[in-house]
């Protein structure tokens, strides 16, 4: 059992330094402009070196990182979240450099040259060849590794102040909903980790979009906080496709190279309800009503409710969101409504569905309903979690 510390870190305190050689944005060094966020780097630097796991965080969510080329720190990864022996975990690096060094002969195929000048770093994952540095336990025995830049300052900074890349998977118990706040993870991890950086919320919000361009044609494995639409505008990606929308492979499903597609995910305690509706006009008052016929249902079967949660999207014209409504229903069951972002606003969505989620299951509610959205943009990333998330789904 470990003592958990939990240091607060200032992002606008990292600055960048422009690289003179190639990739200058990817190659350029980060500089710590207050003491106390330097103490608080090098603290981690310390616990990372001595093959410890620590909470940080990212853009996307907060990571549970090791240094990826060790196989008894990344050990540390799997035992503190009770991972699955066979799931991959993505490696991080902070620069191109970096990442050439992790790769056979330093090669990157150039598939990846648009994308990565043009969206790394940021919530975008890819799939490369590996190389004989990268422990078997990060690829689960694959030929491949999965591979990300972060673009959040602190992330960044840290993988380049510890000199190696670092493995990182969302920091929660595995199968629970991903940590957005450093109190999500201190919930999840207390006891198993020594040190957790509080970087503030993170601001996409779920995991990252993870991209196979050794594939033919070139296919998003998972949906994340980059979007479809925009990858399909990059060189090389015109014929993107989409896992389960557009194909499927059996042998994938079972052998994964990428997190986030063999098991059931982002799940809490309680039970979750996603409704979907084909079309999204007047959704939300057939939302309403269908999620009231379904809790009838519920206690009919002889399942006691006493408190319910429910996860909408606001008005798309309204000026400010309100977070959380409660009022009662049939009576005597109490029931919490909070607002997960904007309708036709998928990326406040995203921000706010893995918080609403967990904040319903603090709250000990006993069944939670799911509005779902449009697919476009995030919102393929948020209907994949909530998917996976849903203990029943109901389309209307």
């Amino acid at each position: 059992m470990f003592e958990n510390k939990v240091y607060k870190v200032n992002s606008s305190h990292f600055t960048l330094k422009r690289s003179q050689c190639d990739f200058p944005d990817q190659n350029a060094t980060t500089v710590i402009t207050h003491s106390e966020d330097q103490s608080a780097i090098d603290k981690a630097v310390d616990c990372l070196k001595q093959g410890e796991a620590i909470g940080i965080p990212t853009e996307t969510v907060y990571g549970l990182a090791a240094n990826a080329l060790c196989a008894d720190a990344v050990a540390k990864i799997f035992a503190a979240k009770n991972r699955p022996q066979d799931n991959p975990l993505i490696v991080h690096v902070s620069s191109i450099d970096m990442l050439k060094s992790i790769l056979p002969n330093q090669h990157l195929p150039e598939i990846y040259l648009p994308v990565i000048h043009q969206y790394w770093p940021g919530p975008l994952t890819i799939i490369l060849p590996a190389s004989e540095k990268i422990p078997t336990s990060v690829t689960c025995g694959h030929p491949t590794v999965a591979v990300r830049f972060p673009s959040h300052p602190i992330a960044r900074g840290l993988i380049e102040a510890c000199g190696f890349p670092l493995a990182a998977p969302s920091a929660n118990s595995s199968g629970k909903p991903s940590p957005t706040l450093a109190s999500h993870v201190y919930h999840d991890l207390q006891g198993r980790i020594p040190l957790i950086l509080d970087g503030g919320a993170c601001d996409v919000g779920v995991e990252s979009t993870v991209l196979d361009g050794l594939r033919t044609p070139p296919a998003i494995l998972r949906p994340g906080g980059l979007t479809f639409e925009a990858l399909q505008q990059v060189e090389g990606m015109k014929n993107l496709q989409v896992y389960r929308k557009h194909f499927v492979d059996s042998e994938l499903e079972m052998a994964p190279t990428t997190p986030g597609m063999k098991y059931r995910h982002y799940s809490p305690e309680a039970m979750v309800i996603l409704i979907e509706a084909a079309g999204q006009d007047e959704f939300s008052q057939r939302f309403e009503s269908t999620w009231k016929k379904e809790l009838e249902r519920i206690q009919e079967s002889g399942i006691g409710i006493s408190k319910v949660g429910i996860l909408r999207t606001a008005p798309e014209d309204a000026e400010t969101v309100v977070w959380e409504e409660t009022r009662r229903v049939k009576g005597d069951i109490e029931c919490v409504s909070l607002h997960m972002g904007r309708q036709g606003r998928p990326e406040e969505v995203a921000r706010g569905m893995f918080r609403g989620l967990r904040d319903l299951d603090q709250r000990m509610v006993d069944v939670i309903f799911v509005e779902g959205i449009s697919e476009i943009r995030e919102g393929m990333a948020v209907m994949n979690r909530l998917r996976k998330a849903a203990s029943r789904i109901i389309d209307i």
